[in-house]
């Protein structure tokens, strides 16, 4: 009975951990944020996007917003209000179904004029997630494969299980 119980515990933790560990948030725009004339599709372009990421949209709140839109609203730069507009200035997205997604800004002219847009794919979350390049970072901070923390947290839950 004991044992059944700690293998439960032990296969929830590992899925907590996968789960948990795969997802990436992603900083639209990175150090830029959601701003007026930047180039959101190359930004976006190398990104591999999952179910289970998030995008958090970072700018000032009140001169800007983040809503999501279907093609048509992306193509138009157009919103309504059952788009649900995000105006907090620090707005987090989750990335909870596989397909195309697409976010403008609604003030005035700046998705048509000033290029704030983004449009992206996100796929259906994967065990085994493709490696990722290793990136440069400017911020000096070491960009480390999502595989390699997988690998220590799984060693660690085998040695949970011996102790």
């Amino acid at each position: 009975m004991a044992t059944s119980r700690l293998n439960i515990f032990f296969m929830a933790t590992i899925f907590v951990l996968v789960t948990s560990i795969a997802a990436k948030e992603y900083v639209v725009g990175d150090e830029n944020g959601w701003k007026l004339d930047f180039d959101y599709q190359n930004w976006a372009k190398d990104k591999v996007f999952y179910v289970g990421d998030t995008l958090v949209f970072n700018y000032a709140a009140g001169v800007h917003n983040v809503a999501k839109v279907n093609g048509t609203g992306f193509q138009q730069c157009s919103t309504s209000a059952s788009n649900g507009i995000m105006t907090s200035g620090q707005d987090v997205v989750p990335l909870q179904t596989p397909g195309r997604k697409w976010y403008i800004c609604g003030v005035g002219k700046h998705c048509e004029l000033r290029n704030m847009k983004l449009v992206i794919t996100v796929l259906p979350q994967t065990w085994a997630p493709a490696p990722s390049p290793m990136a440069t970072s400017t911020s000096g901070k070491l960009a480390v494969p999502t595989i390699y923390g997988f690998v220590v947290a799984l060693f660690g839950s085998l040695l949970l299980l011996l102790v």
